[in-house]
């Protein structure tokens, strides 16, 4: 029997939990786990927080997606050695999940969504616990930045998830 690597795809919201299980995963598949907020924070420091211009976001954005453009190419690499990666994206919209499914699929890879879903009041309380603590490889998040993320955030459907 052949061992097909799998693409694991974490989504959800900041504070839900995904770098936690993503962790977990990562030991359970010896997978390749990909988390872009450790690296971005390697590379360009704290750059995201309270008052920010819309300059400043503008500047943070470009800069997580050009780590998130060379992770995959990471994760491309290494799913084709046959080894398990995890994309600790979260991933708040079905087109961006989607495209990743059809990526995986065009590399020959397997394909598996890992959804944490927790309350809302349950995130909150965990970005003020988090934004206290200040853990390494993670963004101080401002309350009203996490408001906006659930309003566009699109959970995934069952059929996603099959």
């Amino acid at each position: 029997m052949v061992n097909i690597a799998t693409l694991h795809l974490m989504v959800g919201l900041p504070c839900s939990g995904k770098t936690t299980l993503a962790r977990a995963l990562e030991k359970k598949y010896s997978a390749l786990r990909l988390t872009p907020d450790e690296w971005h924070i390697r590379l360009f420091g704290h750059d995201y927080g309270e008052n920010m211009t819309e300059s400043d976001e503008a500047k943070h954005d470009a800069r997580h997606d050009t780590v998130e453009s060379l992770m995959w190419d990471l994760a491309a690499r290494v799913l084709v050695l046959n080894i398990d990666v995890i994309l600790d994206f979260g991933c708040w919209v079905r087109s961006q999940r989607d495209e990743f499914r059809s990526r995986a699929k065009d590399l020959g890879a397997e394909f598996k969504i890992h959804f944490v879903d927790v309350s809302e009041e349950l995130l909150f309380e965990r970005l003020k616990t988090r934004n206290k603590q200040n853990p390494d490889g993670t963004f101080l998040i401002p309350e009203a930045k996490l408001k906006e993320w659930i309003q566009i955030f699109e959970p995934p459907s069952s059929a996603e998830l099959e």
